[in-house]
């Protein structure tokens, strides 16, 4: 089978070096499931608030789910935007989607209209799945809205139970007295039909059939989003083979094992705890997986004295967050062994105060959801995880740093990292003009990323070499939000910087010239901005008027200059008060 059109297959010389060296095993996540389910058994897998299910449950209720995806009209190759919180349906339904080939395009529950539009018409998704409400925000509203807009856009998934008869509730499909297969199951487009069972199939009669679904390694498994330096988020494609090699390297590296109970605290659709190692890995290591639907001290202190949970991920942001808690003392945090950090860079000063606070060890990670993935080893030395940001996980990842002209630079000094190898792509899903400016011609991704090579040999990040904002870890659009400031009709220019913050590291400051005689106030343009179905996290914090900004040599707006300027009166004010 050809590799999904859009998509940018590996080289066959690369794939077959990977799969000599034992990186891809040619087996699917849907068969992977399996495995764990046949190993584990009656373990717990996954904890949510209110259920408690077993690796054995797991599979059996992702089976059915698949099934009833198949008898609902989802296809193998389907594309399904995947919008769900902290939740054990998350797992179910992803795991019901890789069994029969479908694709889950991995959204963000902060994401709102103007994101969730463009993802379902990019990748052209014919389902998308919500819960009905999480955090007082109304997602089938939201699901109802793309949907009237929308040229592909079938089936509203909704996660747990329901009576509204216009959408489809995931429990409801995943049920086993309803999901029997009957005789009128429908043909799919690249599949033979499927036998006519009867009313009182087995789970094993279904899981039969399903097999016939089974999609190659090869292809790929899902999407993740980019942080997106330019416009809207693109589309990472990521395969079985990649993704699987993915989790099972890092679960390896970072010591999980049967006694890990992870906690999933960070949106689970994020790389970071979807697969480094996070609930993935987790599983593959016969772990537990928590689910928490808030990343607050208040909720996350009590689960993990609650569920002893020995390891988590945070972005720099919550760590801080979490040691400045004044309940941290409340709370017993012994059974916490590993605090992996990563998202943006960890300040030294708020590394250190780790362990003396938390009690427990400090696994700095950089990554991207492209590919390359660095972590501190646990035995390194004190002083170079709280420095750094780690080294590749790979023994084929490749990174070389350059210089604007991608010639090398000296060791130790600062340059743009580039990189390639086993998990990481080699290309955005139908992005072909901009593939040509994000990878060199030899397949190496131009990360964006500005690093430099530490004397133990670990990459010490040093910031971003396009205009991204990153705001706790989560990545803003410079441009995206520009494009929406533009439309208000009192601006006539607009430029977004990233300003410097103790704890989130980055907020948006926004630059705006007005058109002649106006007035604009920021929390003016904060509400227009949300009229215009903006997600919370992507809005300015600070709005600067301006007569014009300053240029480069070349007549662009020269944002090296407005950051300097916000960081500059940032200064003063804290000096003043």
């Amino acid at each position: 089978m050809t590799m999904l059109a859009g998509c940018v297959p590996f080289p066959p010389e690369f794939a077959e070096t990977y799969r000599r060296a034992g990186y891809w095993q040619g087996k699917t996540l849907g068969e992977y499931l399996d495995d764990w389910a046949q190993r584990y058994g009656d373990r717990e897998a996954i904890v949510g608030a209110t259920e408690r299910i077993t690796y054995r449950e797991l599979a059996r209720r992702s089976d059915w789910l698949a099934w009833g995806l198949l008898r609902l009209g989802i296809h193998p190759r389907d594309r399904v935007v995947v919008q769900l919180p902290n939740v054990p349906d998350f797992v179910s339904l992803c795991f019901a989607l890789f069994r029969i080939g479908a694709l889950p395009v991995m959204a963000l529950p902060a994401h709102r209209e103007y994101e969730i539009t463009h993802l379902v018409e990019h990748a052209e998704a014919s389902a998308y799945a919500v819960p009905a409400s999480f955090g007082n925000f109304d997602y089938l509203e939201l699901a109802r809205a793309v949907r009237a807009q929308s040229r592909c856009l079938q089936y509203i998934l909704v996660s747990g139970e329901g009576d509204d008869p216009d959408v489809t509730y995931l429990g409801r499909l995943a049920a086993e007295e309803s999901r029997a297969p009957t005789a009128d199951a429908p043909d799919t487009p690249e599949s033979a039909p499927l036998p006519r069972l009867t009313y009182d199939a087995s789970i094993d009669e279904v899981r039969v059939q399903l097999s016939a679904y089974r999609p190659d390694p090869a292809d790929i498994a899902f999407f993740l989003l980019s942080g997106g330096t330019t416009g809207r988020p693109k589309l990472i494609p990521r395969t079985h083979d990649d993704y699987t090699y993915n989790f099972r390297a890092s679960a390896e590296l970072c010591h999980f094992g049967p006694d890990t109970v992870y906690l999933v605290t960070l949106p689970v659709a994020h790389n970071f705890p979807l697969g480094c190692p996070g609930l993935l890995g987790t599983l593959h290591a016969g772990g537990k997986a928590v689910m928490a639907p808030s990343p607050d001290p208040e909720y996350i202190f009590p689960l993990i004295e609650r569920e002893r949970v020995t390891a988590t991920a945070v972005v720099p942001a919550l760590a801080i967050r979490w040691m400045e808690s004044p309940l941290r003392t409340h709370y017993d945090l012994s059974s916490l062994r590993l605090l992996q950090v990563g998202g943006a860079r960890l300040a030294p000063e708020a590394a250190r105060r780790v362990r003396p606070l938390l009690g427990c060890t400090l696994q700095q990670v950089f990554g991207m959801a492209e590919g390359l993935l660095n972590y501190t080893r646990l035995d390194d030395p004190d002083e170079v995880i709280v420095e750094t940001q780690g080294r590749p996980l790979s023994p084929h990842d490749e990174i070389r740093i350059v210089d604007a002209y991608d010639e090398p630079v000296p060791p130790g000094e600062m340059g743009n990292l580039l990189t390639r190898g086993p998990y990481t792509i080699r290309g955005y899903y139908k992005a072909e003009a901009h593939n040509k400016e994000a990878f060199t011609a030899d397949g190496f991704y131009r990360s964006g990323d500005v690093v430099r090579l530490h004397p133990s040999g670990n990459l010490v990040v040093e910031g971003r070499a396009k205009d991204l904002i990153n705001r706790g870890g989560e990545k803003i659009s410079a441009e995206e939000v520009e494009n929406l400031i533009l439309a208000h009709p009192k601006v006539l220019n607009a430029a977004v910087v990233a300003m410097p913050d103790r704890v989130l590291g980055e907020r948006a400051c926004a630059f705006v010239i007005l058109r002649e005689g106006e007035d604009l106030t920021l929390a003016e343009l904060v509400t227009f901005l949300l009229a215009h179905k903006m997600a919370r996290f992507m809005l300015p914090e600070r709005l600067e008027v301006v007569p014009a900004f300053p240029l480069t040599s070349v007549g662009k707006v020269d944002k090296k200059a407005l950051r300097e300027l916000i960081a500059q009166k940032l200064r003063q004010e804290a000096s003043i008060s």
